[in-house]
């Protein structure tokens, strides 16, 4: 059957683009965009997880793989950035099981956490310190899964309140009182008493 070009013409303006490619060209963009603002750090809460920065950027690259080729349906989710936070959790759990680890921040944040502060401050007891540090992730590892994406995001990779919300799906009175629980736990965990500041 052969094509009347004037009709072909004419549906493709009735539909509002003279390029059928647009479209694609579209979610090709937002998906670009959505990726650039938050790449840096899915790169770095999956480094707090599988401990290097090669297998960070295998996850990170499976996430984004199973995003993109989604995207019209990940685009129709109540929260896009939610969605895509439990897309990167699911592909840190496969690359672990995959490797028979168990998520490795207490040794990659507590590391870096302690070096940065021996390197700012002259502590008369560096052990104390690496060994403190170690203790406070381990305690972390140990928190119910909310509280624990709530402390990871806001302080080890220190994400605002607002940008926790949005990665979680949750208000921001949710946050903080996530936050106000895992405080408790930890303090009851490490036995110290509990302080009313953010340290």
């Amino acid at each position: 059957m052969k094509l009347d070009p004037e009709r072909v013409v004419a549906g493709r303006a009735a539909v509002g683009t003279k390029d059928p490619g647009a479209p694609r060209r579209r979610l090709a963009l937002t998906f670009d965009a959505f990726d650039t603002h938050h790449h840096k750090l899915w790169l770095r809460y999956a480094h707090t997880q599988v401990g290097k920065q090669a297998a960070a950027e295998a996850v990170v690259d499976a996430t984004c793989a199973r995003l993109v080729r989604n995207w019209p349906h990940v685009l129709l989710q109540e929260s896009v950035p939610q969605y895509a936070w439990a897309i990167l959790k699911e592909e840190v759990a496969r690359w672990l099981d995959d490797h028979g680890k168990a998520p490795v921040l207490v040794d990659t944040a507590a590391f870096h956490s302690a070096v940065r502060k021996l390197l700012l401050h002259e502590m008369r007891d560096q052990f104390a310190v690496l060994e403190g540090e170690i203790g406070l992730y381990a305690a972390i590892a140990r928190l119910p899964e909310r509280q624990y994406d709530v402390v990871v995001l806001r302080y080890v990779l220190q994400v605002p309140d607002d940008g926790v919300a949005e990665y979680l799906g949750i208000e921001l009175a949710t946050v903080r009182s996530h936050v106000r629980h895992a405080r408790r736990r930890l303090a009851k965990d490490l036995q110290i008493r509990e302080t009313t500041g953010e340290e």
